[in-house]
């Protein structure tokens, strides 16, 4: 259960950030309390995943959900661009959060 929260915790933060590239520097009213909301939220439920998940494991995991999912929103949302080496990179993220659930 408490992995489910933490996969929660990184879909709330995809949002956010989502959101904060929406409110274009808070200047816009609806994304940048979409932002401040699941802001909140992200850390609300990484708070609750660690009251039974290793820190260590579980702060990196929900960072590099944040990073895939804003990677990869960013591509379909923004229009952004990756070379090979970022792709190459987010492969490696991938690897370590799914090295990091089944070592765990």
């Amino acid at each position: 259960m408490h992995w489910l929260i933490l996969l929660a915790a990184g879909a709330a933060e995809v949002t956010w950030a989502v959101a904060m590239k929406y409110s274009e520097g808070f200047t816009r009213l609806t994304p940048s309390i979409v932002t401040a909301v699941f802001y909140i939220l992200s850390a609300v439920l990484l708070a609750a995943a660690l009251k039974k998940l290793p820190l260590g494991t579980a702060y990196a995991m929900w960072t590099g959900f944040g990073i895939v999912g804003t990677t990869i929103l960013g591509i379909f949302l923004f229009k952004e661009v990756l070379n090979l080496p970022q792709v190459i990179c987010i492969v490696m993220i991938v690897a370590g959060i799914a090295g990091l659930k089944l070592l765990a």
